[in-house]
């Protein structure tokens, strides 16, 4: 990694001068340059290199070094939410696609800035990561690596068992994760719970909270994928059609948007489906852009489609011909969208030895063999038995973990007791 040299720094003075001239309040952002294995190590690691050390880690650089290798995936930009915002160039990059990129980056520092699910993230993750990877160090030379990964994995396997519901609770306060005060968590924060009630020793006590307040850090990306990307992609094209562009890059940028926004339909892509969607709210408020921006402060995917993604957009868009066409796309986009993708798993009760939970039903089904692998984790943590409700085949289903056993038990009068949990 190096710093950008003198005329990437002018580059960037002229992008940002211009995007604010544009409307667009652009934050501090502060760039890296580094080549395509330097920026597939970083994204590996989920854009902090100082992280702990983890075999997963060097598994997602392998595929992602795989992908590059035979074109099947090129990342051109990574960005970080952090203050100031960290974005890391390729060096590789030709002229026309660094200006893209930095036109792109801006779009995406401001989203970390104003949307309102980033809110309680902390923007001094740079440190807040060093020191986890850090003290993870120090434990793995303490209790041995391979003690220390086993837990990670398993906590690993649970980190989507947060509530992004309770993220506003943790506004203005340390850390990333709601705070844990008189002794209780939100019912969907299951790692919250564990972290409270598990017969944990200190150590991973330890870890277990460094990456509860890690999930929580990821979590707004994960619910706004859409709308970052679609905003993102929105301003690098009005920037670049409007005075970054010289008419010999017109092909070479015509060629790199083009790429961004391939897929066979809009639902298949973020970036085109985000877009299509600023547009066309601009459209409708006849070029304000007070819309756009009301629309990008206060939505996650969810709400955003939900209230913009009409019949008229759904045709236009090719998601459907007919009404109802449009009706069950739109319908599937949000189930798929629902806590970012990740099923909603809810604390029934915890009295006693037992851990009972349920899946909020969403219209999409539990995979089966994934349930009962994280179900194992969750118990191997709880040290205690685990039972989850939920339903396959419109038939509920009871998966029972118990001293590293799953018991699966059909019925249809199982889900009438968590049925108001799912409301």
């Amino acid at each position: 990694m190096v710093q950008p040299g003198p005329e990437t720094l002018a580059l960037q003075a002229d992008v940002e001068l211009r995007a604010a001239d544009a409307g667009l309040p652009v934050p501090e952002i502060r760039y890296e340059v580094v080549d395509h294995r330097e920026l597939n190590e970083i994204a590996a690691f989920g854009g902090f290199p100082v992280r702990y050390p983890h075999w997963r880690f060097g598994m997602e650089y392998d595929r992602l070094i795989k992908g590059h290798t035979y074109g099947l995936q090129r990342i051109y930009e990574l960005v970080i939410n952090t203050e100031p915002v960290l974005a890391y160039l390729l060096r590789q990059n030709s002229a026309v696609e660094q200006k893209l990129v930095m036109a792109h980056v801006c779009g995406h520092a401001d989203f970390f800035a104003h949307n309102a699910w980033f809110a309680h993230t902390d923007r001094n993750m740079l440190d807040v990561m060093a020191s986890h990877g850090s003290r993870i160090r120090t434990l793995a030379d303490q209790r041995g690596i391979e003690v220390i990964e086993a837990f990670i994995d398993r906590v690993h396997s649970l980190d989507n068992l947060v509530d992004a519901g309770a993220t506003a609770r943790a506004v203005g306060r340390p850390g990333n994760g709601p705070p844990l005060e008189g002794g209780e968590a939100p019912a969907a924060d299951v790692l919250g719970h564990l972290l409270l009630f598990a017969p944990l020793e200190d150590w991973e006590h330890e870890i277990l909270g460094m990456l509860r307040d890690e999930a929580y850090y990821f979590l707004p990306q994960m619910l706004t994928k859409v709308m970052n990307e679609g905003w993102a992609t929105f301003w690098h094209s009005r920037l670049m059609t409007g005075t970054l562009l010289r008419d010999a890059e017109v092909v070479d940028y015509a060629e790199s948007h083009a790429g961004a926004l391939g897929g066979e339909s809009a639902n298949l892509n973020p970036y085109k489906l985000g877009v299509e969607i600023y547009l066309e709210l601009l459209r409708r408020a006849g070029g304000d852009l007070s819309s756009v921006f009301e629309a990008r402060a206060i939505h996650n995917d969810l709400t955003f489609i939900d209230n913009y993604l009409d019949e008229e957009l759904c045709l236009r868009l090719g998601l459907g011909f007919t009404g109802p066409e449009c009706d069950q796309a739109r319908q599937q986009l949000l189930a798929n969208l629902t806590n970012g993708g990740q099923p909603v798993i809810r604390l029934i009760d915890s009295e006693g030895p037992d851990l009972e939970l349920v899946h909020c039903w969403s219209g999409t089904e539990l995979h089966v063999g994934q349930a009962e692998g994280t179900l194992r984790a969750l118990a191997q943590v709880w040290r205690g038995p685990v039972r989850l409700y939920t339903r396959v085949e419109d038939r509920a289903l009871l998966l029972t973990c118990r001293d590293g056993e799953i018991e699966r038990e059909f019925g249809e009068s199982l889900m009438g007791p968590p049925s108001g949990a799912e409301d």
